[in-house]
């Protein structure tokens, strides 16, 4: 929603204040087509040499964030706080026999079943039950300095693949100022070639050229590098309910107290996502 109205408003004012200030629209517009034609082009053209067929599917899963917004709010962490603590309760009371088939079949898993949303969630499953999968195989003899740094490991390149769109669509940024270069001076090129036209004509002319520098900028500043940034946060945001996952699973291994346990996935959240502790331990003692 808000990159809508952002979009709505830099148009309204950067065209609106041109033609308030008492500049003629019409060359702009009637360049503005041929323009985005090299411009976009161009752009697209490098988008398809610098990346695969994935890294462009993942493109356009980026651009869908920007408008979508993040994936999870704030129940959804006090979710999967509830989730992974209730996953450690059972291996700690219970033993690995009776978590064994959860996480062996999570899709069949009654536990898991109760959040359904944070069960679409492959990456998150799958970072959940592998972790405690070696937990189990090695009978609780596992180091947790060392299932913190496998999981470390794994966050790490998770998150390079995710934040791969909005790297690419900062990459497309930086471009698009040289790109609309490059449309400008195939004006002036155009241009030289009427040479012996009338001033006025040549003036409409290197005008037109000029709208392929505006836009480059324009698109670069005003519209790509904003949303690389907007999708960086979106991606980072929704990555935090992994080091939720991490934090549970750590100090649980280490033996802390359950309100320690807690404490270390709240602190891990932002204030916007973060529980109360008293709504975390409440909902743990199911109030």
């Amino acid at each position: 929603m808000f990159a809508i109205i952002g979009l709505v408003v830099l148009i309204a004012m950067v065209f609106g204040g041109f033609v308030f200030t008492g500049g003629d629209i019409e060359p702009v517009l009637h360049a503005l087509p041929h323009e985005m034609l090299i411009i976009g082009g161009a752009a697209v053209g490098a988008l398809i040499i610098g990346n695969s067929g994935a890294d462009l599917k993942g493109l356009g899963t980026g651009l869908g964030k920007v408008f979508k917004g993040t994936r999870y709010k704030k129940q959804d962490f006090l979710d999967c706080i509830f989730l992974v603590s209730r996953l450690m309760k059972m291996l700690r009371v219970e033993g690995p026999v009776a978590l064994e088939p959860h996480i062996e079949d999570p899709k069949s898993s009654s536990v898991f079943a109760e959040y359904p949303r944070l069960a679409s969630d492959h990456t998150l499953i799958n970072l959940i039950c592998d972790t405690l999968r070696l937990v189990v195989v090695s009978s609780g003899t596992l180091d947790p300095h060392a299932v913190e740094e496998v999981m470390d490991n794994g966050l790490k390149t998770h998150h390079h693949e995710a934040i791969r769109p909005a790297d690419t669509l900062q990459g497309l940024a930086d471009a698009l100022p040289a790109l609309g270069i490059v449309a400008a001076v195939l004006g002036v090129v155009k241009t030289m070639g009427s040479i012996d036209q009338p001033p006025a004509i040549l003036g409409a002319m290197i005008g037109s050229a000029l709208v392929g520098t505006f836009l480059g900028v324009l698109l670069a500043y005003g519209m790509v590098g904003p949303f690389a940034t907007r999708c960086r946060s979106v991606i980072e945001a929704d990555g935090a309910i992994y080091h939720v996952v991490k934090q549970i699973i750590v100090a649980s291994l280490h033996g802390h107290p359950q309100p320690l346990v807690i404490e270390a996935a709240r602190s891990s959240l932002t204030h916007a996502n973060q529980p109360a502790f008293a709504e975390v331990f409440d909902g743990m003692r199911g109030k």
